[in-house]
């Protein structure tokens, strides 16, 4: 995020206790408008939602392949009311809506200009590491032995581990410290060993650990630095939006010791950091060395966890395991690259996409609405079965993630998956809709200059043609 954005956190604070700022992650709405509200759409019939939903791919097993598609000519209309919005969404507005089954475009405006994504890019990030790694691949968080008595706490970054014991049910929580503890503790008192010392080894990770975001979001909640281990994400409280600590990882190792005590191993002074042997070595070492390792969640369940929650930094330890795996540094640099050269191998045209993180919480990412509909398209895909989890992992409208308060009592609750995304001149959404033929479109929005303190009203012009897209009749 630029300089000139984080200057504005200390006015916006004072003029709305944080409030703007949350609104600009999808947590609350930007009552601070004085725009009109766009008028609600036309009445549409009740969408009756069963408590228990489907999965996904038994939805979209469900359609009718010969569902009828909406004229281009009707889809066209609704993209060119949705840009002469102006009032609400400006200028710049990329738009793009396409038969999910055919592929064939219905309607656009600027789909091929470089827009700024903000959360929406979170979708390249996605569908990489479900193409390039492993789905039963996990991150893992060790402790090896060095000499005699110096252990070294080393992860791939792992930073939604429990300060307790792990819940195996759970994403954020999947593997606890209090379980690895009890592991190196049961092979120290085997030894004789009673008293260790205790370093970090932070040496899987490289770079700036907040690449390019300003240090005035970790005291907001919205991101903590990118680290090898961490609890909660690095929250120093609970909720999504807690402040986080500046150096997650030394406050995981601190909570670590901690655990350590309570199994009768007494950490001598200061966790310190420092590397086993040489840099990575900790993570691939073997025999009595190993003390103990626990393990994350599956990479799947950990990309449906950020699409679902819109969580910026796991998003990004996402993108620094697909550059390690490929051999890239681990680092926003390396990661950037690595999501490039994936979406390439994929079919989606990189010309005009730019990345500066994964996650597009920085402001200075370009992409094209085209490029994001290519990766939708490729979801949705019956030839991608390795993408479902990325479609079950889209918030759904008025029922989970950050579209659980949108689209309460409109049209698209139930009809409508897909990922939001908003900066303070920015506000996306990117997914599916099926109409009420029960044909599956897809669409992507994008507009990157609103109106200042306009994103409520933005918002609200970008709902309502996502909810006439599922109104479209075909005769």
């Amino acid at each position: 995020m630029s300089k000139a954005v984080g200057g504005t956190v200390a006015a916006a604070l004072v003029l709305a206790g944080g409030y703007f700022w949350a609104d600009l992650h999808d947590l609350v709405p930007g009552v601070l408008t004085i725009a009109p509200e766009t008028p609600d759409p036309k009445p549409f019939p009740t969408v009756n939602v069963p408590e228990a939903q489907p999965e996904v791919a038994q939805v979209l097993s469900a359609l009718p392949a010969d569902a009828p598609i909406p004229t281009a000519a009707h889809v066209s209309d609704l993209v060119k009311e949705l840009t002469g919005n102006t009032d609400h969404l400006g200028k710049s507005v990329a738009v793009i809506v396409t038969d999910g089954i055919t592929g064939e475009v219905l309607g656009e405006s600027s789909a091929d200009k470089a827009v700024i994504p903000a959360s929406v890019q979170k979708l390249f990030t996605a569908v990489v590491a479900l193409d390039q790694l492993d789905p039963n691949q996990t991150l893992r968080t060790r402790v090896v032995l060095s000499g005699t008595n110096t252990l070294y706490l080393a992860g791939e970054g792992d930073m939604m581990l429990s300060a307790k014991k792990g819940d195996p049910d759970a994403t954020n929580g999947h593997a606890g410290l209090q379980d690895l503890a009890e592991q190196v503790a049961a092979k120290l008192k085997l030894a004789g060993i009673e008293e260790v010392n205790l370093k970090l080894d932070e040496s899987a990770f490289q770079g700036n650990p907040l690449g390019p975001w300003d240090e005035d979001l970790v005291p907001l909640g919205y991101a903590a630095p990118v680290s090898v281990v961490a609890v909660d994400t690095g929250r120093r409280s609970e909720g999504n939006y807690a402040p986080r600590y500046t150096d997650p990882a030394l406050e995981a190792a601190k909570s670590f010791a901690a655990r350590l005590k309570e199994q009768g191993i007494a950490v001598k002074g200061a966790v310190s950091k420092g590397v086993y042997e040489s840099a990575g070595a900790a993570l691939n070492a073997t025999g009595d060395n190993l003390l103990g390792e626990v393990n994350s969640a599956p990479i799947p369940q950990i990309v449906q966890y950020f699409l679902k929650s819109s969580d910026n930094t796991i998003t990004e330890i996402i993108g620094h395991t697909i550059a390690r795996d490929r051999g890239l540094p681990a680092s926003f640099s390396g990661s950037t690259t690595a999501v490039v050269q994936g979406l390439g191998k994929l079919g989606i045209d990189t010309s005009k996409i730019k990345l500066v993180d994964c996650s597009g919480l920085g402001e200075s990412s370009y992409v094209t609405a085209r490029s994001i509909d290519q990766v939708l398209e490729l979801m949705v895909s019956s030839d991608s079965t390795n993408m479902i989890d990325a479609v079950n992992g889209l918030p759904i409208g008025g029922l989970s993630g950050t579209l659980n308060d949108r689209f309460i009592e409109r049209n698209g609750r139930g009809l409508l998956r897909a990922k939001t995304g908003s900066l303070p001149e920015v506000t996306a959404l990117a997914g599916t809709v099926v109409t009420i033929d029960n044909r599956l479109l897809t669409f992507t929005v994008i507009a990157d200059k609103i109106p200042k303190g306009g994103q409520w009203g933005a918002r609200k012009a970008v709902d309502t043609f996502a909810e006439k897209l599922t109104e479209c009749g075909c005769s």
